[in-house]
């Protein structure tokens, strides 16, 4: 088997590893959300064993550790920065009326996929207007596929397990 990093896509973790849904589930229950098939064709796809941690609110290395000794694999000792990261200044941008507001749970609850229904919301707003995303976790691999295409993104958690998405076209 390949070595787990960072990097592994949750796709190729679930494909390679029996039971591996499971043990994620049992590392973080955020990670429910894996029973959903359109998540699982769809985000973990793109989502890596770092992207996973932020969206479960875990220390990426953290849950690294976890999955390596869940398959046998030794952990690994890489420092991560500790105490409180910096908060980055909220653009002034996300102050605009959002033109659309997509409810990520909601969309996965309906076995949708929330990055082809925000590509469609975008497709139906002008340039430098806004749509933002609520979710019971930061979707960090959309944000990623979202700066990837050129837009801007900032996310903030409002309240204990609420975040507000911004992305600007």
């Amino acid at each position: 088997m390949k070595e787990i990093t960072l990097e592994t896509k949750i796709a190729d973790l679930l494909n390679d590893y029996e039971g591996m849904k499971d043990i994620l589930i049992k590392i973080n229950p955020k990670f429910k959300k894996l029973n959903n098939p359109v998540l699982r064709r769809t985000l973990a796809k793109i989502a890596g064993v770092k992207q996973a941690a932020i969206v479960g609110g875990m220390d990426p290395v953290d849950l690294l550790n976890q999955l390596r000794e869940a398959v046998g694999q030794v952990p690994v000792d890489i420092m991560t920065p500790k105490g409180e990261v910096e908060a980055e200044e909220a653009p002034e941008w996300i102050l605009k009326e959002a033109k659309q507001t997509l409810n990520a749970n909601e969309i996965l609850d309906q076995e949708r996929n929330p990055l082809a229904e925000l590509h469609k919301a975008l497709k139906a707003i002008d340039e430098g207007e806004v749509i933002t995303i609520e979710a019971d976790f930061q979707p960090e691999p959309l944000m990623d596929e979202m700066l990837k295409a050129g837009h801007e993104v900032f996310a903030r958690e409002v309240a204990e397990d609420h975040f507000i998405t911004y992305i600007k076209k």
